[in-house]
């Protein structure tokens, strides 16, 4: 993990343990960010050169058998790369690294968790150009106030606190804002970015075949442009913000964005509160950790079956907790994803049946989605049922609610039992799973895996049923 500080969340009053900051500038244009490649498959060349060398002078008790190019030396170089290339290279890191665990070995792991955890922003004169080109050069005066610093910083962008001008404003008073300001260049590089990090992903031959890694960057590679439109988020904040969804849910609060955003800088209310992740989180009473998980998996399934509009990256620092006011505020609309109603039949009838334990009902469903081909072996079939009916037991009728999901819990032990089907599921796959399911499934997963660092007990079958029960088949 990166170095950490005691510092103010701009998102709350409070101390809390963040990340240090460092700031690098950003390779912008495609010749020079292929330069950098290039340099790092040569330095991870001579990594795996000197790893040979020690190898065949060390005792064999010192030797080890480990990958050549995964060493300790390698995944640094990777990690200080991937974090100063930012764009595609980094969110290939974070993407993975919100995966199973189980289903990568564990050197690449190891590369995608510290490159979750790294952070790099751009230098000052960088920024600076970004925002006048982005707003025009007198951008500044629409601010009283404008931190230079950025308190966030992620894979296409980092964000900045500032005060928007009464006459900029759009309550006619001075507001505190959040400004997301996107790195120069990064839309135009993801596809030959993409090409770079398989090149490199592939070359050690470490990734399983199951993973169907071609599927799994191309649809990467769409999320992430459609993440680089600011625009289109500022479209997804008002509509989570409207009648119709979250606007006049008391228990969420979504910031209102700014008519003079751009498609590269997106200027939002600043809203307080904490990371739901956040360890001083995880210490409040019980009631309180059960009321955040109880909403955050409640969201999901309205997401689902009734807006079938979900923000689908579960990164808790998109989920902000407001002691003072109970409010669950969210800020982060870039990843979110519409579903046809023709697919989400389709699935809520293959969850149905997995919540029911109709192994028969779930191969069937499965088959019509896509997840399997019909050929599959008995082995493939009976993992792929066994995992499907597992993901859905907080929502089956059997299931004693309200349900625990701690340590210890029955949850725990299915999330065992589910990574152990995985190493199954992946030798033995034939067909990659709807390209639906993988935003999907992450914030799914996403939310159960907060319930149980929560150590939530939520009655997770009422939740299906408010949810579920009003739900309206096609034909």
């Amino acid at each position: 993990m990166a170095p950490v500080s005691r510092t103010v969340d701009p998102q709350s009053a409070d101390p809390v343990i963040t990340r240090n900051l460092q700031s690098s500038k950003v390779p912008s244009s495609r010749i020079g960010r292929l330069f950098h490649y290039g340099g790092l498959a040569a330095a991870l060349g001579y990594g795996a050169a000197s790893e040979i060398i020690r190898r065949s002078t060390a005792t064999s008790d010192d030797s080890q058998q480990g990958s050549l190019m995964m060493t300790e030396a390698n995944i640094k170089r990777l990690v200080s790369k991937l974090s100063q290339m930012r764009g595609a290279a980094l969110k290939l890191g974070q993407f993975m690294s919100i995966q199973d665990t189980h289903a990568l070995p564990p050197e690449l792991d190891k590369i995608f968790r510290r490159v979750q955890d790294s952070a790099h922003y751009m230098p000052d004169w960088q920024m600076e150009q970004v925002m006048a080109s982005a707003l025009g050069p007198s951008w500044a005066d629409s601010f009283t106030s404008f931190d230079r610093v950025p308190f966030a910083a992620a894979s296409i962008g980092q964000v900045h606190n500032a005060v928007l001008r009464t006459s900029a404003s759009p309550s006619g008073r001075e507001e505190r804002v959040a400004i997301k300001v996107q790195f120069p260049n990064i839309a135009n590089s993801i596809a030959s970015d993409i090409g770079y990090v398989k090149l490199l992903l592939t070359a050690g031959q470490l990734l399983p075949k199951g993973l169907f890694l071609d599927r799994t960057i191309q649809v990467m590679k769409d999320e992430l442009a459609d993440e680089c439109d600011y625009l289109r988020e500022a479209q997804f904040l008002r509509r989570y913000n409207s009648v119709g969804l979250l606007g006049q849910d008391s228990r969420f609060k979504i910031p209102w964005v700014w008519e003079g955003s751009t498609d590269r800088v997106l200027v939002m209310e600043h809203v307080d509160g904490v990371s739901v992740g956040e360890l001083s989180v995880s210490a409040l009473p019980q009631e309180e950790r059960n009321e955040i998980a109880k909403r955050i998996i409640e969201l999901c399934l309205r997401e689902l079956f009734q807006f079938r509009l979900m923000q689908t990256d579960p990164n808790w620092t998109n989920f902000l907790w407001n002691p003072a006011t109970q409010q669950v505020s969210l800020v982060d609309f870039g990843a979110t994803r519409e579903y046809t109603k023709e697919f989400m039949d389709g699935w809520l009838r293959l969850l149905q049946a997995a919540a029911s334990k109709d192994r028969n009902a779930c191969a069937e469903w499965s088959l019509k989605l896509g997840y399997l081909t019909g050929k599959e072996n008995e082995i493939m079939l009976n993992a792929h049922v066994d995992s499907v009916i597992l993901i859905a037991t907080p929502f089956s009728p059997s299931t004693p609610q309200p349900h625990p999901f701690g340590p210890g819990s029955r949850w725990s032990e299915i999330t065992e039992q589910i990574r152990a089907l995985i190493p199954v599921m992946l030798q033995h796959r034939l067909t990659p799973p709807p390209r639906e399911t993988y935003s999907l499934n992450r914030k799914l997963s996403g939310a159960f895996l907060l319930a149980s660092r929560l150590d939530a007990v939520v009655d997770t079958n009422k939740l299906w049923d408010d949810v579920v029960d009003g739900y309206q088949f096609s034909g």
